[in-house]
């Protein structure tokens, strides 16, 4: 299932990917059918945190108040989440699921997150309708842990598919729209939005770039654009989660839960720019090897 041989969890369970691939040989499987359950396995598998936090934000929403009272609840859930968040990136690194590379681009992302947090808030865009002791004014400390959440699918997924590039743009060109992208986060509130120029400056820098990735064990690949609206789109039906179980609320969702627009697509495709900046901090992009 992995390329690096020097996580020992992840390269047992490539050992069984083996055995299965051995397996459906032996099958009726269409290859397709195989390879697009591999697909998934993996992408499972680089979500592993995001998914981990996703299951306590939901799962505490709807057990928390059946197992006491609110105001006999020993700790806030919001920092239960906290504690939680803490004690799933201390196990990731213990059982090496994780490097501490991945581990430094996870906390640039809580950093990055949560300032932007603390802006967003104080502009009222969102609130965090519980009370909690671990937080820095009016954002409590789990929320950069979401923002992790994505710099850890996004570091983790280019190991476990083995993703190079191909006409990849120089990378002062990726840092300067990152950097034009994450200031329009905060400036639009005074100014006007750049995000129609953002989005056409990053088709015609992205436009000719493709990634390429392995499923199973035929190598794929995939317009880069298309990679992040579709990451974006997971991102949104995971904000759909997150919200109803009460991790955070837009001002529409504050008399009852209802789905977040579609308009925020754009917000989590423009966010990928960021992470996928982010990551290259640490790793850079690597070619996919043949023709340009």
């Amino acid at each position: 299932m992995i390329v690096d041989s020097h996580l020992p969890l992840e390269t047992w369970g490539r050992h069984w990917i083996g055995r299965l691939q051995r397996w459906s040989d032996k099958r009726v499987w269409s290859r397709g059918g195989f390879e697009f359950l591999m697909f998934g396995i993996k992408q499972a598998w680089a979500c592993l945190f995001g998914g981990a936090m996703l299951a306590l934000i939901v799962g505490t929403h709807l057990l928390w108040p059946l197992a006491w009272p609110e105001a006999e609840a020993p700790v806030s859930r919001y920092d239960f989440l906290v504690v939680a968040a803490l004690g799933i990136q201390a196990a990731m690194l213990a059982l090496r699921l994780e490097s501490w590379e991945e581990a430094r681009v996870i906390f640039l992302f809580h950093v990055a997150g949560t300032v932007m947090e603390l802006f967003k808030t104080a502009h009222g865009s969102w609130i965090y309708p519980e009370d909690s002791l671990l937080r820095i004014g009016a954002v409590p400390l789990f929320s950069g842990f979401m923002y992790a959440s994505v710099g850890s699918y996004i570091a983790r997924v280019q190991r476990i598919f083995g993703i190079r590039v191909r006409r990849y743009p120089p990378l002062w060109m990726t840092w300067a729209l990152a950097a034009a992208i994450y200031v329009n986060f905060f400036a639009h509130h005074w100014l006007p939005d750049m995000r129609l120029a953002l989005f056409a400056a990053t088709a015609v820098l992205f436009g000719r770039t493709g990634f390429f990735f392995t499923a199973d064990r035929r190598r794929r690949s995939m317009p880069i654009l298309l990679g992040f609206f579709l990451v974006a789109l997971f991102i949104w039906l995971a904000e759909n989660m997150a919200t109803f179980g009460r991790a955070w609320a837009y001002p529409g969702q504050a008399d009852g839960w209802e789905m977040v627009g579609v308009e925020k697509l754009g917000s989590w495709f423009l966010l990928m720019i960021i992470s996928v900046v982010l990551v290259s901090i640490v790793h850079r992009p690597e070619p996919e090897p043949g023709p340009a």
